[in-house]
């Protein structure tokens, strides 16, 4: 593999094949690191399993030792996953155990049994006086059976384990369980992503969904066209900092890299003897600009084109009349078949922008020629005949939703991201869909609201919001049900520059995933799996995974109470925890009032609070700084209602609460091509002499500052006073917009701030609707 960060060159391209371990002990170690423990931690979690299995018992008390005398016991097929056990036992005891012998005290036995176990990738493990049987309804689930165990011993001694008495009958929920990665941003090393394979293998997930094709880097090797490795491969430089700030700016550190063909057989070799399937992207027709650096020709303009340096879509990409391009993706997609046995290939459809496709000859020709309505049905159209040309390959063709606009046969699987409509929808139409909504399961995003989280793409979802996620709506028929073959985690890179980070952003949110593509329905239990993740956390941090440790930190909700006061509500899900706060910005202690009901906020404050185990402070302190002003809880209607994911509750905009320039935090109102248009009713004649409110520039996520933003007054409701125009709000983030006046004794305020409408040309996103985003309406 050939890889690039900083001020490194490249290389001459060579493929890593030195034995320096032997990959089954590497494994090993990792799986026993990750399920080790000690007798006390096993007691408090007993019979823990992530992701929950279908049946557990507990059998008699006593536990059953795995020493030297102890025996394996397997049949020829299942080999590997006997020599695995062996050597993760071995990693403990420091014994290799007799394989196939006579047992000299007790004996784990592995073996098939489809009429026993009758679910695919089911098992069975018994865990009795002397013996420790693990059946299954296949190799997959002997496997499966075997990480399950390893989750349920502890080391006894220096050369032995100790395993409690009982049962588990286990299969999955889904067929389908998978984790997709983006190497297009950042790229990781083949011994990170055997890693990660572990990781997915020990928490039952059996899908990697290998992203290797982007704007900003082209990350598999294709013989037939070289340019992709020594252009598309590489960029100039990377973005500096977030893609929302402007102006732009850049490292200058030329970055890239790619899988060789050799790389990519190895990687898929191993996944196999872990039971997961390696599911390729091929990016088209859009996110592009990598490719077309190197075949300009392939593009609409003919270029010049540059691997893109920093994120976003991006208005060039494949050209849809071009006969070379088909050509080009048919000869791509030889090669990456050969490569990849998984019986689908993913080749995108997602974010294409049709403005280049609008002013091209070639692309109007094609649509003329094809009695095609438009754009849309021009994506279709190229979508078709990729997914026609699989065929010819014995593979399916996996799409993201957009892929559903222009039209696709009910051969493409469906991968929605846009929401969990368009997956329903699919459903309904009788597509097999992969539910993967970006709103719950993309793990680029926030996982904490804490201002010293590392920077992330956007939103905000926590533990608890991917664990409450259900893939079956309560809308579909049973039918209809049976077209969702599973659920996908997505795992961006364009802010996890390294391992490190992409660790901490996807654990432990892939274990909650694990539960939903794994466990029934009703066994899911938030409080058991924090109870189960917290027995893991010892794990976690003995392999040296830098996973996020906050997920029991506290959490806090304003609410109205019926006086009118706002009163802050503060919660967590650690058990025997205090929360203790205080209300001037000074840092709490173990002496520090304790939190016993909803905090009173009858004054502008910074509260501070932070959790406590008897005398120690456990996690970090939470901080919430609160303003108090005449318009609090007061009655406020909009002319139009906010949308997408920021059409939430108007009051908000006049709760004490300043929005975070990240707008993750469920404060900041959206208004998609719309005004805003709001109106306060203070209840009775007040003096106001001062009005302000909080509005966001980005024009790279297409938030606009409204043209013009205007405050008036009424005594009535019907005759209203300006009392401030503005206009030019140009700074990039939050504008504070704050308007001083003569005192007036007023009833009613209204507040409008004209949205531009539309994205101008030459804009982020040129046509689209422009975001008005807005903020605490503050009053005095």
């Amino acid at each position: 593999m050939q890889f690039i960060a900083k001020n490194m060159q490249p290389k001459p391209n060579c493929m890593i094949s030195r034995n320096l371990m032997n990959k089954t002990v590497r494994l090993l170690l990792l799986i026993c690191f990750l399920f080790g423990g000690n007798i006390a931690r096993a007691q408090k979690a007993s019979f823990s399993v992530i992701p929950e299995p279908v049946y557990v018992k507990k059998g008699s008390p006593g536990v059953v030792s795995i020493d030297r005398v102890t025996t394996i016991r397997y049949p020829e097929e299942l080999k590997a996953t006997g020599e695995l056990l062996n050597e993760a036992i071995r990693s403990y005891t420091r014994v290799l155990l007799d394989v196939n012998t006579k047992s000299k005290a007790n004996e784990i036995v592995l073996k098939l049994d489809s009429v026993a176990v009758k679910e695919k990738e089911g098992y069975h493990l018994l865990i009795e006086e002397d013996q420790i049987l693990i059946t299954g309804q296949d190799q997959a689930g002997v496997f499966h059976g075997v990480q399950s165990l390893m989750q349920l011993w502890s080391p006894y001694s220096k050369e032995s384990l100790s395993v409690e008495k009982g049962e588990i009958r286990d299969y999955p929920r889904f067929n389908y369980r998978g984790m997709h990665l983006d190497v297009g941003r950042h790229m990781y090393s083949v011994a990170f992503l055997k890693k990660f394979i572990d990781l997915l293998a020990a928490y039952k997930f059996n899908i990697f969904h290998w992203h290797l094709t982007e704007d900003q880097g082209w990350r598999i090797e294709i013989k037939k066209y070289p340019k992709l490795q020594s252009v598309s491969a590489w960029r100039e430089g990377t973005i500096i900092g977030h893609k929302k700030e402007a102006p732009h700016t850049f490292d200058g550190i030329k970055y890239g890299g790619y899988y060789t063909q050799d790389e990519i057989r190895e990687v898929v070799r191993y996944a196999a003897s872990k039971y997961v399937n390696i599911l390729p992207e091929i990016e088209m027709p859009g996110h592009a600009l990598a490719a077309l650096a190197a075949y300009p020709q392939l593009g609409c303009t003919g270029g010049p084109y540059q691997t893109a340096q920093f994120w976003g879509v991006f208005d060039d990409v494949f050209c849809a009349g071009n006969e070379e391009v088909y050509q080009f993706m048919e000869d791509v997609l030889d090669e990456v078949v050969s490569l990849f046995p998984y019986g689908y290939v993913h080749i995108g459809g997602d974010e294409c922008p049709k403005l280049k496709w609008k002013k091209c000859p070639k692309c109007q020709q094609k649509i003329r020629e094809n009695g095609l309505k438009d754009e849309h049905e021009l994506q279709g159209y190229f979508m078709k005949r990729i997914e026609k040309y699989l065929i010819t390959k014995n593979r399916k063709a996996v799409g993201w939703d957009e892929v559903l606009e222009g039209g696709v046969s009910k051969n493409t699987t469906i991968m929605n991201w846009r929401g969990e409509q368009s997956g329903i929808a699919a459903a309904k139409e009788k597509y097999e869909v992969i539910m993967m909504p970006e709103n719950m399961l993309y793990f680029d995003y926030y996982q904490s609201l804490d201002k010293n989280e590392p920077i992330a793409a956007a939103s905000y979802t926590p533990l608890s919001k991917v664990y409450s996620y259900e893939p079956i709506p309560d809308s579909l028929t049973p039918e209809q049900v049976g077209y969702i073959k599973g659920v996908q985690g997505g795992i961006w890179t364009e802010y996890m520059k390294n391992e490190k980070h992409l660790e901490y952003m996807v654990f432990p949110r892939a274990l909650a995933l694990s539960e939903i593509a794994w466990s029934e329905k009703g066994k899911k239990d938030y409080t058991w799996f924090l109870e189960k993740l917290r027995h893991h956390r010892y794990f976690m941090n003995q392999m040296k995974l830098n996973y996020y440790p906050y997920f029991d930190e506290i959490t806090a909700e304003m609410k109205s109470q019926a006086n009118g006061n706002l009163s802050l509500t503060l919660k967590t899900t650690l058990p025997e925890a205090q929360i203790r706060y205080t209300l001037d910005g000074s840092l709490p202690n173990a002496k520090s009032r304790q939190y016993q009901e909803p905090v009173l906020m009858s004054r502008s404050s910074v509260l501070k609070a932070g959790l406590f185990v008897g005398h120690q402070l456990s996690g970090r302190i939470f901080t919430q700084s609160f303003q108090h002003h005449t318009g609090l809880g007061k009655k406020i209607t909009l002319a139009y209602a906010p949308a997408g994911k920021y059409n939430l509750e108007a009051g908000l905009l006049l709760n004490g609460i300043e929005g975070h320039h990240r707008f993750n935090d469920s404060q900041w109102l959206g208004f998609s091509g719309d005004n805003l248009d709001a109106v306060i009713d203070l209840g009775t004649l007040k003096p106001v002499s001062r009005i302000g409110i909080n509005v966001l520039n980005y024009p790279w996520q297409r938030m606009w500052t409204p043209k013009k933003l205007s405050f008036m007054v009424s005594t009535d409701g019907k005759d209203f006073k300006q009392v401030y125009t503005g206009r030019n709000f140009h700074i990039n983030g939050i504008n504070k917009v704050r308007a001083k006046f003569p005192v007036e004794k007023v009833r009613y305020i209204k507040i409008l701030g004209e949205n531009i409408g539309r994205v101008p040309v030459g804009g982020y996103g040129e046509g689209e609707k422009a975001w008005l985003m807005a903020d605490e309406i503050i009053i005095n």
